[in-house]
This record gives C-alpha cells, sequence and structure tokens, in this order.
C-alpha cells in the first residue's frame, strides 16, 4: 500500500475512533496548488542562473521574482510566504549576484537560532561550489573558535549570526569590521514573527545601533526581511528598520494536498469540565500514523513533555532490537553533532518519527514528513501553519493533527475552526521606545561611538536620556559630542530576552553546587519562591531557598507529578487614561497604570489534568512597576441589576477576568504571562484580591463588592515595566475580545466553569459561569 492510501486509512481510522466522544472537531482538506513561475531576468549574474539550474532550480517562483524586482529598484523587502516556499532564495539570490559583480561587496544574515544559521548555511555552501568566484560565508556565534574569528572580520563576504552575537560581540568591537560595515550592502532578517515583544524591541535598537555604525563607515545597506504569515507584515518590518518597505506577498510555490484535523480530547468529568490528558491522546494519534509507517513529527509545547511522549512513543513503537532508533527525539539541549544525525536520518529515512519542541519549527531541512501532530496549540496562529507545514514541504499528501489542551486559547481554536482558516488577525507588536530599553542601547550605542548634539537615536529624540546618563556619570559632555566615560562595557549587562538586568540566578545544590539558569527580576518571584518547583530542561527543582538581596535561588533536583503557580494580589492604579471608548453597554480605556504585585502564596497544579491538589501561603516582598494597561468598566447599575448575590456576582467577575487573560494572547501573538490581569474598583480606585485571599484581607470591613456603587475594572496589562505594545492592541479590537471569550465560554460543555473556560470552580467560586455569561451578554447589548 502507498503513503497516499496508508495516510487515508490511518484518517478514516482516527474518525471512527473519534466518532463516539465527539472529539474531532473538524477535518479540512486544502487542495493541491499548482506552482507559478517566471524566468530568471535578464540581469542576474549569467554564472549564478547556471549554478541554480544545476541545482534543479529552472525558474523562478513568482515571489522569488517579485523580490528581486524590489531589491534591483533599490527598496528594502518584507516576503511573506508559507513555510517551505523558497524564501531562502529571496535574499540568495541579490546578495549572491552582488558579490559576483563586486568582490568586496558584504552581507550580513541574522537568524533566531544557530540551527537555522548553520542550516541556510550548508544551503549556500550548496550553491557556492558550484560558482567561479570564491564567495567566503562564515558563522559568527557564541560556538566560533576564537582562532577562527580574526579570519571571519578580514575575509568573510557573507557572516551569518543572531540578534545576541550582533549586540555584545559584533558592534562594540565594530573597529575590527571595518571590512564588514564599510562594504555592507545587505541586511537579511530572516523569522522576522520570532522577533516581538521584549525581543524584538530590544532587536529594534540593535539595528539602530547597527545602522548608526554602518553610516559612520559610509555605508546604507538594504534591509530583506522573511515572515510567516501575520496580521502588519508592513507595520512590522518598518517598526523594526525604521525605513519604508515593499510587501512581497504572491506565493508562487507549488503545495501537496494536506488534510488539516483539529481534535480535543473527550471530557471525562462533565461536572468538573475535566478532560482526557492531551499528552495521552496525542500519543495514541501519533501512534496510529506511525504503526502504518508515516514519517511523523511530534511537537511538544516544552522539552519535559517532548521527554514523556518520546519515552511513551518508544513503547509503541520499538518492540525490536531492528526496530531501534525508529523514533528519536529533538530539542535545544542535544549537541549539535546529534541534532545533525538526527536531521540527516530524517531526510533520508532511517528516522520513522521524531518528537520536537518549537526548535524544528523553523525552516531546518528535514525533508518530506508525511504527518505532523501537535501536541497543544502552540499559542499562535502563525506558529501553528509552520509547525504543519513540516509534513508534505513539496508534494504528495499529508496531514496535521492539532491535538488541544484544557486551555481556553486551545478550546477557542478547536471550535472555531473558521477563525483559524481565516485570514491571520494577530499582530507581532514590538515597543523599541520602551524606556528601559531605550536607556539600556543609547548606552552600548554612546559606547560604540560618541553622540553628536541634536542626533537621534533611529526616531527618538535622546537629549534628555544623555543628560540623565551624565548625572550617572556613565557619558561626559565636550565640543558637542556626548563621550562614553565609564568603565563598564555596558552590553555584557543586557539580555536581549529581558527588560532588566538585574536577574536572579539559580543555583542547583543536588550534588556540588552549580548554576544552572538566569531568570529575570519580574519573573522571579512567580517562579522561584520558596517551596516553588521550578522547571529546566524538563527537569524538576525544588526552591528551598530565595536569597533576595544576593539574587539567588537554591534548588535540588525533585520528581513529582505538579508544577506551582503562584498566587500573587496585584493592586492597580489608573495614572492617565491615554484613550477612552464607548461601546454597546460599556466603556473601554487604555492609558498608564502603576501596578504593585506581591506574592502572597502558591497552588500546586496536577500535570495534564491541571486539577489544583494543594496550596501555601508566602509572603514575599512587593514588586512595583508603571506600566500601561486595557480595561473594561462593567457599569454599577449593570451589576445591580443580575438577580445573583454578590458572592456570586464576584465570582462572575473573577470568571471573566480569567477567560480574558486567557483570550488575549490570541490577538497578541504573546505568551500568556506577557500579560497579567487584575480586577479594581472604579468609583473608589481599590483592587480587588484573588478569590482565595478575600476571606483574609476584607473580613473586618465587609468586601468592597457588596457596596452599591461598586463599579467594577477588568485590567489586562504588560507584564513589563514601560509596556511593550500590547494593551494599545487589545483596545483597538473594540468588542472582538468580549465577543470571542463568550464564543469560548458557551462552547465550553462543562457546568459550573472549568480550566477551559471561566477558571475551574474551586477557584472561580459558585456560579461563576453563569454570571460571566450574563455580564457579557449584557454588555454587549
Amino acid at each position: 500500500m502507498g503513503r497516499q492510501e496508508n495516510l487515508l486509512k490511518s484518517l478514516e481510522l482516527l474518525r471512527d475512533l473519534s466518532l463516539k466522544s465527539d472529539s474531532l472537531r473538524t477535518i479540512k482538506h486544502l487542495p493541491a496548488q499548482e506552482g507559478s513561475y517566471k524566468e530568471y531576468p535578464k540581469d542576474i549574474h549569467p554564472a549564478l542562473v547556471k549554478a541554480l539550474r544545476e541545482k534543479g532550480f529552472e525558474q523562478l517562483y513568482t515571489h522569488q521574482h517579485s523580490c528581486w524586482d524590489a531589491v534591483r529598484q533599490g527598496r528594502n523587502a518584507v516576503v511573506v510566504t508559507p513555510t517551505a516556499s523558497g524564501k531562502t532564495l529571496c535574499y540568495n539570490l541579490p546578495v549572491l549576484d552582488a558579490m559576483l559583480k563586486n568582490t568586496s561587496a558584504r552581507a550580513l544574515y541574522l537568524f533566531p537560532t544557530k540551527a537555522l544559521a548553520n542550516d541556510q548555511r550548508a544551503e549556500l555552501d550548496e550553491t557556492i561550489k558550484l560558482l567561479p568566484e570564491e564567495i567566503r560565508i562564515f558563522t559568527y556565534d557564541g560556538d566560533t573558535p576564537q582562532d577562527a574569528r580574526k579570519a571571519i572580520r578580514a575575509r568573510g563576504h557573507i557572516v551569518l549570526t543572531n540578534p545576541d552575537m550582533l549586540h555584545a560581540g559584533i558592534l562594540p568591537h565594530h573597529t575590527k569590521w571595518i571590512k564588514l560595515f564599510e562594504n555592507l550592502k545587505y541586511i537579511v532578517i530572516d523569522e522576522l514573527h520570532n522577533y516581538r515583544g521584549i525581543f524584538g524591541s530590544h532587536l529594534a535598537n540593535v539595528l539602530r545601533r547597527l545602522k548608526r555604525v554602518a553610516r559612520f563607515y559610509g555605508a546604507s545597506p538594504q534591509f530583506i526581511l522573511c515572515t510567516a504569515t501575520i496580521a502588519n507584515p508592513v507595520e512590522m518590518a518598518e517598526k523594526m528598520i525604521e525605513e519604508s518597505v515593499t510587501l512581497v506577498d504572491d506565493n508562487g510555490a507549488p503545495r501537496g494536498d494536506k488534510y488539516i484535523v483539529f481534535y480535543t480530547p473527550p471530557v471525562v468529568n462533565k461536572f468538573l469540565g475535566i478532560r482526557k490528558s492531551y499528552v495521552n491522546e496525542s500519543r495514541r494519534i501519533a501512534a496510529l500514523f506511525l504503526k502504518n509507517g508515516l514519517q511523523t513529527i511530534v511537537f511538544a509545547q516544552s522539552r519535559l513533555i517532548t521527554e514523556v511522549l518520546l519515552t511513551y512513543l518508544k513503547e509503541d513503537i520499538e518492540k525490536t532490537i531492528k526496530d531501534e532508533g525508529l523514533v528519536r527525539g529533538y530539542r535545544g539541549g542535544y549537541l549539535p553533532i546529534k541534532r545533525r544525525e538526527i536531521e540527516k536520518g530524517l531526510r533520508d529515512g532511517r528516522i520513522l518519527g521524531v518528537v520536537s519542541t518549537n526548535a524544528l519549527e523553523l525552516g531546518i531541512d528535514i525533508g518530506t514528513l508525511d504527518v505532523a501532530v501537535l501536541a497543544g496549540y502552540p499559542g499562535t496562529i502563525a506558529s501553528t501553519w509552520q509547525r504543519a507545514g513540516r509534513a508534505g514541504r513539496k508534494t504528495g499528501s499529508s496531514a496535521a493533527v492539532l491535538v488541544a489542551s484544557s486551555a481556553p486559547l486551545d478550546q477557542f481554536i478547536v471550535n472555531n475552526p473558521d477563525y483559524f482558516f481565516s485570514k491571520s488577525s494577530e499582530k507581532a507588536l514590538i515597543n523599541p521606545d520602551n524606556l528601559s530599553i531605550l536607556i539600556n542601547h543609547i548606552e552600548c550605542a554612546a559606547f560604540e561611538l560618541p553622540f553628536s548634539d541634536g542626533e537621534t537615536f533611529g526616531r527618538a529624540e535622546i537629549a534628555e536620556i544623555l543628560r540623565f546618563l551624565e548625572e550617572e556619570k556613565l557619558v561626559h559632555h565636550s565640543k558637542e559630542k556626548w563621550y562614553w566615560t565609564s568603565e563598564a562595557y555596558p552590553a555584557d549587562g543586557v539580555s536581549l530576552r529581558s527588560i532588566s538586568s538585574d536577574n536572579f540566578v539559580v543555583v542547583d545544590t543536588t550534588g556540588p553546587s552549580k548554576v544552572i539558569a538566569e531568570v529575570d527580576f519580574t519573573a522571579a518571584l512567580t517562579t522561584l519562591h520558596p517551596k516553588a518547583i521550578y522547571i529546566c530542561e524538563g527537569e524538576q527543582y525544588f526552591v528551598e531557598q530565595l536569597d533576595y538581596e544576593q539574587r539567588k535561588a537554591y534548588v535540588k533536583k525533585t520528581d513529582i507529578d505538579y508544577y506551582t503557580d503562584a498566587i500573587d494580589y496585584t493592586k492597580i492604579k489608573i495614572l492617565d487614561i491615554f484613550d477612552k471608548r464607548k461601546l454597546d453597554r460599556f466603556e473601554a480605556s487604555h492609558g498608564e497604570v502603576h501596578v504593585a504585585t506581591q506574592v502572597v502564596g502558591f497552588k500546586k497544579i496536577k500535570f495534564h489534568t491541571m486539577e489544583n491538589v494543594g496550596a501555601g501561603d508566602l509572603s514575599l516582598p512587593q514588586n512595583e512597576m508603571h506600566t500601561t494597561a486595557y480595561w473594561v468598566t462593567v457599569p454599577a447599575e449593570l451589576l445591580q441589576d443580575l438577580s445573583f448575590t454578590p458572592e456570586q456576582k464576584i465570582n462572575g467577575l473573577y470568571g471573566l477576568s480569567y477567560i480574558m487573560h486567557h483570550v488575549a494572547p490570541l490577538f497578541l501573538m504573546c505568551d500568556i504571562h506577557d500579560i497579567g490581569a487584575s480586577i479594581g474598583d472604579n468609583s473608589t480606585g481599590e483592587s480587588i484580591p484573588p478569590k482565595d485571599l478575600i476571606a483574609k484581607i476584607q473580613p473586618i470591613q465587609g468586601p468592597v463588592y457588596a457596596d452599591i456603587g461598586f463599579e467594577p475594572n477588568i485590567f489586562i496589562y504588560d507584564n513589563y515595566p514601560g509596556g511593550i505594545g500590547l494593551s494599545p492592541s487589545l483596545f483597538d479590537l473594540d468588542k472582538r475580545l468580549l465577543e470571542y471569550c463568550l464564543k469560548t465560554i458557551a462552547a465550553c460543555p462543562c457546568q459550573d466553569g472549568c480550566p477551559s473556560c471561566v477558571g475551574p470552580t474551586k477557584e472561580s467560586g459558585e456560579l461563576a459561569k453563569n454570571v460571566a455569561v450574563e455580564i457579557l451578554t449584557r454588555l454587549l447589548g
């Protein structure tokens, strides 16, 4: 039986198994698509055309041709096409052509991961071997030996690196890279959609520094950016490089037909809304395809779940000695040599199945697979399509199965397939002018080159910041210039993945003490509190002590079936209202807020079922910040009109806050931890403590929510000082966030609330689901 028949047989089998439990939410068939081609333009160097034809590229896809046109006219381009559509050639074509015509031309390629940089290098090497001229390409990252670095700086035509290395290893030492900066013609940024939130806001500032250094050496490079499908590619690219860009999205690549399957584990306890474990269901589905000889990739959400699924699938598939090695794992912690071996095994078909973290989501070449199983929704539609695209990359039928967890976001996606298959409404958001991030990079830029009076940093005015740095004795003003005077090396203290450089280190004391991780300040109090379970590379650690003064957490290895979730009491105070809008029967606002958070306890949450299996009290220092927030005001009279008790009404508000917090990432391409949620009283400015604390905090004076004038504000705020641009986007959604919350609750089969809608009944309380539905229905008129 051929692969096509095996695939259809397996899908049929999956459908039969799911009929009883109604677990299969949708099977969508995407028909095959013919390729759309154009001849090579006449002005491409003939040796390059000859080399590409030898590699089997007889013609260009239409989008590759459009990109060439844009770049030839001196414009910056952003290419938006699906996985495996030949994006690489969009930038390799103009870059290699420029180098064949002018041997002193240089290019800089930025990739988010080392693995992707190595993969692209292999692709370039193949083409360059077929060219008459010697074009030297080098990877420059943390693994590059010291003795090779000098040669790269002097001789490299194309340097492949990552944002961290550019920030700390290249820009501060630009005088050693004169050859590169004087002749820098192209800057390529691949996987642009990965640079969102904090990381993207940092990268935009690194690019401001890069352009400033290039300008100093007389170069004005052109940008070519590539991204998966997002709602705002042009806006995102222009914010990133602060120049205008041309959109290239006329995908001409062919595609085999594909089946997309949405599966939700069956409910085992209807009253509590508890479903079967999505990990076990993913195992069952993956095993079904593997047993039919279909090459399958399983994507897991964490390193821990990757290893758990790998163990399960090895038990299912590797029954005899000769089967050993048929199923392999793939994640960040593996050695490069092991990862290359797995990639090769997948390409030549020796490996039947692979269980991976998001490490294989990016464009690493692993050949043509038949099936992708996604254990849990990856968090964004763009990532889902990228993972699904790892199966059936060229022609022939393929399938992708999304197995939803109990999280509201997963449940929303599988119950609303139309939302998923319609045009992407996810925006990639960055805020390069976040004050904390901006100051960090102005320090780095001043170290690299002195600032002149009146100079801007990108589009940011910086005179005030320079005066502040002078007061801090970091810069000195002399003869209309600002010079770096501190002995510190500023790039070393700035991590591109967090706002504050004031981080906690995690010390493992199981054997001889060793540092295993670093956690940024804002996350440390919620993840490293005493008695927390800290997870690192799939290993669980019990936090024995948090030394707040020394910024250290001491941990020991453990092996238990739960993780911890901090209970924090957040007090929010509105400082400034930037904008306000009256919608149907409620008001939406956006502004600046002061957030004071204190961790007061923790919950123990069982893996897979998400049940609450215990709790503990804590008292840690308060963490304060100014940030931006979006909030919805529920009118006092609407709340008074509800025929529920005050306790039930507040339960409904907790439920509403839970679902808004969980559904908001649908529009923001962010992680749930990038935003926080809280409830306050619009009339008094008081904040409402979490449910588990109300009895402790407000028993004497009687609860705020029992007052007749109580008018709740439900806040969703950026969980970073200064904000990273998330809350303004929620404000721009008008009613859509609340409409999607209502849809998610309505589709949930539980009776009183569960982790998939308004939160578990234990936490949100009696009748939380009914009250939340009633409030939403009335708010939306």
